[in-house]
């Protein structure tokens, strides 16, 4: 398997394609590399294509420590460099949106560009911290398995997702390790989403899905480069759903 090891930590990726600018695809909370397979076989053609497994999830190791988004952005950052990829786009999708966004503002030389596909809260509203640091405790209880089954069912799909997907996904998702997936939503409770975002001078574009996470307009007064589109018929993960629309967004983004 396509390994590399970082401080003794195996962290799995997939290599293919080749062609400048190289992508690299960032999965989501408790998902992996696959759920950018649709865009890693679409833009293999032309691209070189990277899609990681961040630690903690896939095939990569599950160690103790390093859920921040400052750690799993380093480790991002630290597999680009060992794979030689030089200013490539980065790609991700729910957390892995966040992690790409820390990426670019803690590294701000090595991405090209950005592309969130409906990031988890970047601009989290007042009335919504106490939520995410009650959903937080939650999943550290022993009701983990209920506490997160509620917030994917019922937060993360429109009526119209295909109910065979919906189901895979629920379960490919709580079968993530309990400490994993509280340690990797605590990291994505306390970022600072405005900080990151405001730091960010690379173009960037935010694909929301149907019910976006995220205000595309309070997102874009952050960041002058970031431009928005959002997809339709389709709920948090559009990629998978609607991968047609997302393809061709990400397309024309890249034209540019």
């Amino acid at each position: 398997m396509p390994m590399l090891e970082r401080d003794g930590v195996k962290l799995f990726h997939e290599d293919a394609g080749a062609g400048d600018p190289a992508m690299v695809f960032v999965h989501g909370w408790t998902c992996n590399h696959t759920y950018f397979g649709p865009q890693a076989d679409h833009f293999k053609a032309a691209h070189r294509v990277v899609s990681v497994d961040l630690r903690g999830h896939g095939m990569s190791d599950q160690p103790d420590d390093g859920y921040t988004m400052a750690g799993l952005a380093d480790d991002v950052a630290w597999v680009c460099a060992e794979l030689a990829l030089e200013r490539p786009v980065v790609v991700g999708h729910s957390m892995g949106a966040v992690i790409a966004l820390e990426l670019a503002a803690r590294h701000p030389d090595l991405p090209a560009a950005v592309v969130l596909v409906d990031p988890a809260p970047i601009v989290v509203a007042p009335d919504l911290a106490p939520m995410l640091g009650g959903l937080v405790e939650a999943f550290k209880g022993p009701d983990h398995v209920e506490a997160r089954r509620s917030l994917i069912e019922g937060m993360l799909f429109i009526a119209e997702d295909d109910p065979a997907m919906k189901a895979r996904i629920t379960d490919e998702m709580l079968a993530a390790p309990q400490a994993v997936a509280a340690a990797c939503f605590d990291g994505i409770a306390v970022w600072d989403g405005p900080a990151a975002l405001q730091a960010v001078t690379c173009p960037v574009l935010n694909i929301g899905a149907a019910t976006p996470i995220n205000d595309g307009r309070a997102l874009a007064e952050l960041c002058p480069t970031l431009v928005n589109g959002q997809t339709v018929g389709a709920g948090h993960f559009n990629q998978l759903l609607v991968p047609d629309q997302v393809n061709a967004m990400i397309e024309q983004f890249l034209r540019k």
